[in-house]
């Protein structure tokens, strides 16, 4: 790999890069002999460097297998990563970096909402693609724009909607929940208290907390004594002591049941100290951690492929726990990108607003290799992708599934039609 200030770039042909493929890729002859070069805005440092360091793993083993298969419209695939520190003004300038300096023919990756937001209207202003990694309800809402598009991932409001039937019927129905106090808490607030209404709940206290904090027991003490179900859901460096310090304040006693987004354990041991209250307990999880018994056969060679163990952990060490229902869309979404450049005969930046088009013409991803999640359906109009969801619950000190949503289970009405904005 070669590295340059900031940033790095890799062709994918390292070793490994064949990934039980066999043999090293061979490419057709092409109009133009030079590699496609995409941009990764990464979140290598901030509050979201450890989801940045599996999406950085995860960007270069689908690179290797993409390029190992021959490419891209019969050209080698590069991709230069740089960091924007999860900060949104730093976020537009990487935007810009990678689309003025570098020459990228489109930007993807970011997964933290404030940063998407942040970063979005410059390259609508630039005019290249940019295909977010996050879960905002952002770019289905239609505050972004034409260029920006997230067909990797699902977002808040699906979730949220799909999982709360299953929640109210099994758990209860006065809820309080605890989220951080930016975007992505924001949407968590507030669909997830619109489908708990719809369901004959309620959501009886929202507990914001600042993403950056550090210690969290001054906010334990204002959930209800009524409360029937917790939600939570916490990001960056400090959840480990999110879901600690939770613990401690239930003890032994009498608790309400627990349901989590895995966000508030993402890249966190489930067996280290102080996490055994978590047994029993509920989460949502987009892609299983643990290895189920009914695991699909690409799901070997994709967690080969991005050195994950069954359990989630790096093959290398079982300390370094994955992000493992985040950093698929990173894989996913490089997979969409050859379909969409393919199907746009993509040759030059000149074609991008071809391969936007080509992007919104498609309705489905079927589930395999390319798509190691699951099957899902996009909406074109909308720009964001629908998926299944998964719950699962800590038994053994492990994530087992106990229920899987329906594509449809999610699917709300459109709120913007992009395909009628102008480019």
């Amino acid at each position: 790999m070669k590295t340059l200030p900031r940033r790095s770039v890799l062709t994918g042909l390292a070793a490994g890069s064949a990934l039980a493929l066999g043999g090293l890729p061979r490419f057709v002859q092409a109009q133009s002999a030079a590699p496609i070069k995409l941009g990764f805005q990464l979140h290598r440092t901030g509050i979201g460097a450890a989801y940045g360091r599996w999406y950085e793993r995860t960007a270069q083993a689908a690179l290797a297998l993409v390029n190992a298969q021959g490419g891209i419209n019969g050209r080698p695939v590069e991709i230069l990563f740089e960091d924007d520190g999860t900060d949104p003004k730093r976020g537009a300038e990487v935007v810009e970096k990678l689309t003025t300096q570098h020459g990228c023919d489109l930007i993807f990756g970011p997964l933290f909402s404030h940063v998407v937001i942040g970063s979005a209207p410059r390259a609508g202003e630039l005019k290249v693609p940019y295909l977010v990694c996050s879960e905002g309800y952002h770019v289905a809402s239609g505050m972004l724009n034409r260029w920006t598009l997230q067909p990797g991932i699902t977002d808040v409001r699906a979730q949220v909607s799909s999982m709360a039937p299953w929640v109210t019927q099994t758990l209860g129905k006065r809820v309080t929940m605890v989220f951080p106090d930016y975007a992505f808490g924001h949407d968590h607030r507030d669909f997830f208290t619109e489908a708990v209404k719809a369901q004959g709940g309620e959501v009886i206290a929202q507990i914001a907390v600042p993403p950056t904090e550090t210690s969290f027991t001054r906010y334990f003490p204002q959930i209800p004594a009524e409360t029937e179900v917790l939600y939570h859901v916490m990001v960056g460096p400090a959840v480990l002591t999110f879901v600690k310090e939770l613990g401690e304040f239930y003890g032994s006693g009498d608790r309400p049941q627990i349901f989590g987004f895995i966000d508030s354990l993402e890249a966190v041991d489930l067996a280290a100290p102080g996490l055994e209250f978590l047994e029993g307990t509920y989460f949502w999880e987009a892609h299983n951690r643990v290895k189920q018994a009914d695991a699909p056969e690409w799901e070997a060679t994709y967690r080969a492929a991005v050195g994950v163990d069954d359990n989630g952990a790096s093959v290398s060490d079982a300390r370094d726990v994955a992000t493992y229902s985040h950093m698929f869309s990173v894989w996913e979404t490089l997979f969409t990108i050859k379909k969409g450049m393919e199907a746009a005969g993509y040759q030059s930046p000149a074609d991008r607003q071809k391969f936007v088009e080509a992007l919104e013409a498609m309705t489905t991803f079927d589930a395999g290799l390319d798509h190691v999640q699951g099957a899902k359906v996009f909406n074109g109009k909308t720009h964001q992708v629908f998926g299944s969801q998964f719950i699962s619950k800590v038994e053994g000190g492990k994530l087992m599934r106990v229920h899987q949503t329906s594509i449809a289970d999610g699917q709300y009405p459109d709120a913007v039609d992009y395909t009628a904005q102008s480019f």
